[in-house]
């Protein structure tokens, strides 16, 4: 028989977290797994009918979520999208920092110019943006929290089809570490994810320019699949919770064994 006195409490009870990139993909699990582990969430990312969908989602199975429209590549949109979070909930203690975009696949000395700017505009200097606001959030209310970025797999070696994402990627992961060690002392943890091949529609983006890929990297995994949204989701909700609280400057692989 089960202890009565025992109750079974949410990875993220009590806390507030803002999760960018969650109209759709990861972010969108996260931000539903964030809800069900007790968070309050505020979901950020361009597109505000997804937005819409994926908050209307939580709130009819009883979870706190709200939306707002941010663009990673605008300062003043990172800005105010953390900002509105303290205004609705009045903190901020996580936050995960998913929100990305993919490259045009092929060799580096075919993308152009304004691609690279692009992708470098909201892989790189979105986050860099988004933990500049969150750190100053988690100070100024909670005092201590937590920071998950998600980095790839394709950031831990070479990435032949996605060079200047990848790039940018193992930039986020040295900004990771960066902001581990500078903000330990404070009681703000930061780390990454790493995930592998995960279905989602970035992915299916890559499948329709790169016939196959997913077959091909499937067939490298030694799971002999791909992930699903919210297996990504768990691991970053694990690294945001207090059950983590020893664990900072980790890029966590969750890639089924693909870089063992």
């Amino acid at each position: 028989m089960d202890n009565p006195s025992i109750t079974p409490t949410g990875l993220l009870d009590g806390k507030v977290a803002f999760v960018t990139g969650a109209g759709r993909g990861i972010g969108a699990a996260a931000a539903r797994l964030f809800a069900r582990e007790g968070a309050r969430v505020l979901l950020a990312a361009r597109t505000e009918a997804q937005l819409k969908a994926v908050t209307e989602d939580i709130r009819a199975t009883g979870g706190t979520a709200d939306h707002v429209r941010c663009d990673l590549a605008d300062g003043d949109s990172v800005r105010a999208a953390v900002e509105r979070a303290v205004q609705l909930y009045g903190r901020l203690d996580v936050a995960f920092n998913n929100g990305a975009t993919i490259q045009p696949p092929g060799p580096l000395d075919q993308l152009p110019d304004a691609e690279f700017d692009r992708v470098a505009a909201v892989n790189l200097r979105g986050p860099w943006l988004a933990m500049k606001a969150e750190i100053a959030a988690i100070r100024a209310t909670a005092g201590r929290g937590a920071i998950v970025n998600n980095s790839s797999v394709g950031s831990l070696a070479a990435n032949p089809e996605l060079p200047v994402y990848g790039a940018m990627k193992r930039a986020v992961n040295s900004l990771t570490a960066s902001a581990a060690v500078t903000y330990g002392r404070e009681g703000i943890r930061v780390n990454a994810v790493a995930p592998g091949l995960t279905l989602t529609e970035m992915v299916d983006e890559w499948e329709r320019n790169s016939t196959g890929i997913i077959d091909r990297l499937t067939a490298q995994n030694p799971l002999g699949r791909a992930a699903d949204p919210e297996e990504i989701a768990q691991a970053a909700a694990w690294l945001l919770s207090d059950r983590a609280s020893y664990v900072t400057g980790v890029i966590l692989r969750v890639d089924g064994g693909v870089r063992a």
